[in-house]
């Protein structure tokens, strides 16, 4: 689940970062390169060669204002090498003006105020920092909407960060959105003292649901209430989904849905239990789950082993396969134990590993046995 909302972010952060055609003034790779530009960018160690690669439409724009970007980064703490890597993954950068520079750092700053964190975030997400002026009111007012829920500034500045075009667009759509979620979440019978922590938790695990239409949203949970789910369990469901559910849409649900109840052989209440365990069951396609079906059975692993621990199914058929021969170097059979060894993150496997390796390493002690001491 984390690989995908992490795979989905870097889509959607790369599709943010370009510059509008409009602010392209002497962009046509017919023209001579910016001269000026280029020397410009050299002197401050930029990969020439990977800008002209990615986006040479940037060396022939103009006007440009590269030391004016490099001075403002180095003001807030940016070293000669951090200025370097930003402008060579975000060269547009330079085509910002100097006052639309700072206006965008007066902003960042409400939110984030410590500067050597706000550099940090340009360089992971430039495109988030270096946006058009035009956004500059609609991204203050946004602002100041989600400090009305008091939701955390970190979360803000996440969100900033991660999902750009969420603060470029009118407040009153991120309004509508957010209250759809709120109304979701009363109905489902959560509680309101906690309704703060439940929003901020599912937007900062996914900033994206807030470009989502508010009636996706509606249709899910209709869709999977006429499934059998109840209230609460829609509840435990849509924040297990990390606001994922508005992603998903009533035909592919059923077509999963009848497709692993199919493969394991279980019957509805059955299968809700499993997707309430393992969402990911809902969320993944036909043609993946049938691939991890297949290479969880190749390796001896029983259908009742993968419905006892569905959440198997969200690692890769290449991650069980190895992890299965890392766990067989202990002595662990994987088809007479349990599938919980299999998973976690690559962080957790490695612990558990290390304790069956412990484990196999360290002497059986007989309490009763007599001691050898030395006379």
């Amino acid at each position: 689940m984390l690989r995908l909302i992490a795979k989905s972010l870097c889509l959607r952060c790369q599709c943010a970062t370009a510059i509008p055609l409009h602010l392209r003034p002497c962009s046509t790779l017919s023209s001579p390169e910016n001269q000026q530009t280029v020397e410009a960018l050299y002197d401050l160690s930029v990969d020439i060669q990977k800008v002209r690669q990615l986006k040479g439409w940037v060396l022939h724009a103009c006007p440009a204002y590269t030391n004016e970007v490099a001075d403002l980064l180095k003001e807030m703490g940016a070293s000669g090498f951090t200025v370097a890597r930003i402008l060579a993954s975000h060269p547009e950068a330079v085509l910002c003006h100097p006052e639309q520079m700072r206006a965008q750092r007066e902003l960042w700053m409400s939110v984030c105020p410590k500067q050597k964190e706000l550099v940090g975030i340009i360089e992971n997400f430039p495109g988030s920092f270096f946006t058009s002026l035009s956004h500059h009111v609609n991204q203050r007012n946004n602002i100041a909407y989600f400090q009305s829920l008091n939701l955390n500034n970190r979360i803000i500045t996440k969100l900033m960060a991660s999902a750009p075009q969420s603060f470029s667009r009118p407040v009153e759509q991120n309004e509508l959105m957010v209250c759809t979620l709120q109304q979701a979440y009363r109905d489902l019978g959560g509680e309101e003292a906690n309704m703060k922590i439940w929003l901020q938790k599912l937007l900062s695990q996914n900033p994206f649901v807030l470009l989502k239409r508010p009636e996706v949203l509606r249709q899910n949970l209709l869709f999977l209430r006429d499934k059998g789910f109840s209230p609460a369990e829609l509840l435990r469901l849509l924040s297990k989904l990390r606001g994922f559910v508005t992603e998903l849409n009533p035909d592919c649900m059923s077509r999963t849905l009848a497709y692993s109840q199919d493969t394991m052989g279980c019957s509805e209440e059955e299968l809700r239990e499993i997707i309430l365990n393992c969402p990911a069951v809902l969320y993944y396609p036909d043609a993946i789950l049938a691939e991890r079906f297949e290479g969880l059975l190749s390796a001896g692993i029983s259908m009742s082993q993968i419905k006892e621990t569905p959440t198997v199914l969200e690692l890769t058929t290449q991650i069980v396969n190895y992890r299965i021969q890392r766990l067989r170097v202990y002595g662990y059979d994987i088809r007479t134990g349990s599938l919980q060894a299999l998973n976690g993150t690559k962080k957790d496997f490695e612990m558990s590993n290390g304790k069956l390796m412990l484990r196999r390493e360290r002497p059986i002690f007989n309490p009763v046995a007599p001691l050898k001491v030395d006379d």
